[in-house]
C-alpha cells in the first residue's frame, strides 16, 4: 500500500468512525433497555436463554447497521473463533460482550464493533452502556473515551504494576487451562495486583485509558481481542506475544500493556 492509498483509507477509516459508533451506541441501548443490576438467572438452561435472547436483540440492530456500511466487508460469524480471516474486510463484532455479566445484574458489559483489512484492526468503537463509555479508534489516528485522548500507563516496574487476564470462553483447551493456571501463579509472584475475569475487551479499555498496566491471555478469540488491540496499540501500548513479536491474528498468545513493562511480562509468561 502506498501513502497515497494509505492517507484515503484513513480519511475514509475516520469518516466511518462515527457511523460505527452509533451502530455500536444503538445495539447498546437495546441492551441497556434489557438491563437491571436485579437481574439473575437461575441454573445453565435459564442462563444460556438469558444470553441468547442479548445476543438475539442486539445483534438484530449491529449487523444490518454495519453491513451497510460496509455492504463488501464479510462477516466473521463465529463469535468463538480464532486464526486469520484472510484478504478484505470482515466485520468482527460482539453484539453482547460479557454478556454473563449483563445477564447477572453487573455493569461490565456492552457492545463491539471492528473492521479488520487484511487481518489488521482499522476501526473500533466499543461502547458500554451501564458505564456510559464509548472507547473508538482509528488505526494512526490516536484512541479516545468519550472523545478525550487517551494513554496508556507509563510504568516500567513490574513490581507496582495492576495486571489482568481470564478466559477467553467457556470450556477452554485443557492446554490453554494449564498454561493460564501457570501463568497466574508466576505473576502473582511478579506483580502488584493480578485479577482473573471477564470479559477481554473490559480489561483491555482499562489498559488502554491507563488504569490498569497489562493484560495477557493465551485463548485467542479474535471478537475479544481485536477491539482492544486496536485501542493499545492506538494508545501507544504495546501488543505483542510472549516471544516479544508483534502481535496477530495467528499468535499463540496475547499482550496488551504499557511499553515499559512488555520485556518483562513476556518473559514471565515464556
Amino acid at each position: 500500500m502506498n501513502d497515497t492509498t494509505a492517507s484515503v483509507q484513513t480519511t475514509d477509516d475516520l469518516a466511518l468512525l462515527e457511523a460505527v459508533t452509533a451502530a455500536v451506541t444503538e445495539a447498546g441501548n437495546v441492551l441497556l433497555d434489557r438491563f437491571s443490576t436485579e437481574n439473575r438467572v437461575d441454573g445453565l438452561d435459564a442462563l444460556l436463554t438469558a444470553i441468547g435472547g442479548n445476543d438475539d436483540a442486539s445483534a438484530a440492530v449491529l449487523r444490518p447497521a454495519l453491513e451497510r456500511l460496509r455492504p463488501q466487508a464479510r462477516w466473521d460469524d463465529d463469535e468463538e473463533g480464532h486464526g486469520a480471516l484472510g484478504p478484505g474486510e470482515w466485520w468482527v463484532a460482539d453484539a453482547a460482550e460479557g454478556n454473563v455479566n449483563h445477564i447477572h445484574g453487573g455493569v461490565n458489559w456492552g457492545v463491539t464493533a471492528t473492521l479488520v483489512r487484511d487481518d489488521v484492526p482499522v476501526v473500533t468503537a466499543v461502547f458500554l452502556p451501564a458505564l456510559g463509555q464509548t472507547f473508538t479508534a482509528v488505526r494512526g489516528r490516536g484512541a479516545f473515551l468519550n472523545g478525550s485522548r487517551v494513554s496508556v500507563s507509563t510504568k516500567s516496574d513490574l513490581r507496582a504494576a495492576l495486571v489482568g487476564t481470564g478466559q477467553a470462553k467457556p470450556g477452554e483447551e485443557r492446554d490453554v487451562l494449564r498454561r493460564t493456571s501457570a501463568s497466574i501463579g508466576r505473576m502473582l509472584d511478579a506483580a502488584l495486583l493480578v485479577s482473573v475475569t471477564v470479559p477481554a475487551t473490559l480489561q483491555l479499555v482499562q489498559v488502554a485509558a491507563g488504569h490498569t498496566d497489562a493484560f495477557w491471555q493465551f485463548g485467542q478469540v479474535r471478537s475479544g481481542l481485536v477491539a482492544g488491540a486496536l485501542l493499545v496499540q492506538e494508545a501507544q501500548g504495546a501488543v505483542i506475544d510472549s516471544t516479544g513479536a508483534p502481535w496477530a491474528l495467528t499468535s499463540d498468545d496475547f499482550i496488551a500493556t504499557a511499553p515499559g513493562l512488555a520485556a518483562d511480562i513476556a518473559a514471565v509468561l515464556r
